[in-house]
């Protein structure tokens, strides 16, 4: 590896430990109870930023798309490839000694989800719960860019409008009326739902 491609490197692992707190966050909130026994979330990050650091030409395009968006992918990637490693491949000893209850069985993400679901329209049943979370899911990916990032950082990642304007690099003034505006299109797009109307 030549010299300006290790600077490269250098500067992009330095650039991505300023994350790594976010990162710890968003793993111990969307770790499968059952892989948890196995993995822990600093595994998951230790993992995420070693992937990051050679996929530096991914960074580098697209540098409209902040940087935690991109770790945050990689995060989540990882999660799946762990869970094919040690939940699929070895399904039976990995689950005999876990008795996963219906709590346990769903991510805490899914969980802020079918909460946030629960402000919109009020609480339901369990299958009224799940075609809603599919609806909300369905709705929030039609949305701009910007708006799913500032409702998946509220909702999804549990930050507040702090650490989302620094994260986004935007005043806080401007995140919250990024996120103001975010929940009024989604709230115009779940209309077209019955299962959202009032």
């Amino acid at each position: 590896m030549d010299g300006t491609k290790t600077e490269q490197m250098n500067r992009w692992a330095e650039v991505f430990l300023e994350y790594r707190e976010q990162l710890l966050s968003l793993a111990r909130r969307n770790l499968n109870p059952v892989l948890a026994r196995r993995v822990t979330p600093e595994d998951v990050v230790q993992d995420t930023l070693s992937s990051a650091c050679s996929k530096i030409d991914f960074f580098e395009k697209c540098p409209d798309i902040p940087v935690y968006f991109k770790l945050r992918t990689i995060l989540f990637q990882t999660i799946t490839s762990l869970e094919r490693k040690h939940l699929q491949a070895e399904k039976r000893d990995a689950y005999k000694d876990l008795e996963v209850t219906e709590n346990e069985d769903a991510t805490q993400a899914q969980l802020n989800w079918n909460q946030f679901a629960d402000t919109m329209t009020g609480p339901m049943t369990r299958v009224a719960r799940m075609d809603r979370y599919a609806l909300l899911k369905k709705a929030v990916e039609e949305l701009p860019e910007t708006d799913r990032q500032i409702l998946e950082m509220r909702h999804f990642d549990g930050l507040g409008n702090l650490e989302c304007a620094r994260l986004l690099k935007i005043e806080p003034r401007a995140a919250s009326i990024r996120y103001v505006r975010a929940l009024q299109r989604l709230r115009e797009k779940l209309t077209q739902f019955t299962e959202f109307r009032p």
